[in-house]
């Protein structure tokens, strides 16, 4: 198995990457590498995966199979570079991401000071930004500075839902690696033959999910998601009255925060728990030593902005859906012959329908989208879903 065998549908990004990998280790020989740059930007739908693609060409730039002296192509996925890349545990690839709602100045300055150092292995220094469209226009400024005058084996890979989410100044300087979103047909096939995952469950949950990779994994092995799922698909058929839409608003958000919980809850506990050992205080009830609380403090502060992209990013992934739900109501409406997310909903799809015209529906796909945008510019979340669930009712 090589380091590209996850990029699931991704055939001519894996060439490119390739062929790059290849110059790469053309520049370590001190031959010519063309095909090499020193800043990349990687950037698909979510679920294309970009920032797997991002650490499958960390790992290649630094595999060192033996195979390589023969001809053979980086990204063996066997050898110690390949392995460590892949797993984190590489002293030359750090792979940084934000469990917040923004990177700001002060972490972008730690990753900046990192990437000027020399690699350990003299091969290349790789930094993988995962997040970098939550990067504040601040600390964008200071990533620009490093991808600008970059160390000679320094190697910027930054991973953006698109080229518009990244700083025009930063955007410019990077090479762009675009991933479209995986067939519907090729996340099933992987999700069975790799996760051992039922045929039918693989194809139903790649379908669902409109080839999300990760969604897809989450909702063919996990019975609650499922029924998460079925319950937002429910609303556009509860919306009668007002009243109604603002009940359904509220489980909307209600179920978003349970989902947000069950995420959060075992990391939140077993950071505690480590900081409380690494204080001294690891009884039950036990004290904490005197002057800690400032550390405690910034602990539970981390947490709770955790906690809200967590809760913000399940509502978003449930508002893809009720959009997806709509989108098949489209078609129905136009009798288009292409596969329905939703088949397995169909009579409530012709009945949603059968009540409505296509332009209503689009105006009620714009409502879902708006309250996205809504939500990502800190609108509170149940003021948002309630106009949103008005405005479904109204069409």
């Amino acid at each position: 198995m090589t380091v590209w065998d996850d990029l699931v549908g991704q055939d001519r990004v894996v060439g490119q990457l390739r062929a790059a990998a290849s110059a790469g280790r053309a520049v370590l020989a001190g031959e010519a590498g063309g095909g090499m740059t020193h800043a990349w930007l990687f950037t698909g739908p979510p679920g294309s995966g970009r920032a797997t693609a991002a650490r499958a060409f960390a790992a290649a730039l630094q595999c060192v199979s033996p195979d390589l002296a023969l001809g053979a192509e980086p990204g063996c996925g066997h050898c110690d570079g390949c392995h460590t890349a892949l797993t984190g545990t590489h002293a030359d690839v750090d792979v940084i991401g934000t469990e917040l709602l923004s990177i700001g100045v002060k972490e972008t300055r730690d990753l900046v000071r990192r990437a000027a150092m020399s690699p350990a292995s003299g091969r290349w220094q790789v930094i993988v930004l995962e997040d970098a469209d939550r990067l504040t226009e601040g600390a964008g400024n200071v990533l620009l500075k490093a991808i600008e005058e970059p160390a000679p084996r320094t190697v910027w890979m930054l991973c953006a839902p698109s080229v518009e989410d990244a700083l025009p100044t930063i955007r410019s300087r990077c090479r762009h690696i675009a991933l479209r979103t995986p067939p519907v047909d090729a996340v099933a096939d992987m999700l069975a033959r790799r996760d051992g995952i039922d045929p039918a469950m693989a194809a139903y949950a790649a379908r669902a999910t409109g080839g999300h990779i990760g969604r897809a994994r989450r909702l063919a092995t996990d019975e609650q998601t499922r029924t998460r799922r079925a319950e937002v698909l429910k609303l556009p058929t509860q919306l009668g009255d007002i009243g109604s839409c603002m009940a359904a608003a509220q489980r909307l958000v209600d179920a978003a925060a349970a989902d947000a919980k069950e995420i959060t809850e075992e990391q939140d506990a077993r950071e505690t728990e480590e900081l409380r050992n690494a204080l001294g205080a690891s009884t039950p009830g036990g004290r904490l030593p005197s002057g800690t609380a400032g550390v405690v403090k910034e602990l539970e502060n981390r947490q709770k902005k955790r906690a809200t992209r967590t809760q913000r990013d399940c509502l978003d992934l449930a508002l893809i859906d009720l959009a997806a739900f709509y989108r098949d109501v489209l078609a129905v409406q136009f009798g288009a012959q292409v596969p329905l997310d939703n088949e397995q909903m169909r009579p409530a799809l012709d009945s949603v329908a059968r009540s409505a015209t296509p332009e209503t529906t689009l105006r009620r796909i714009e409502a879902i989208l708006a309250c996205r945008r809504a939500i990502d510019t800190n609108v509170a979340p149940l003021l948002a879903v309630e106009a949103m669930a008005l405005t479904l009712r109204a069409g």
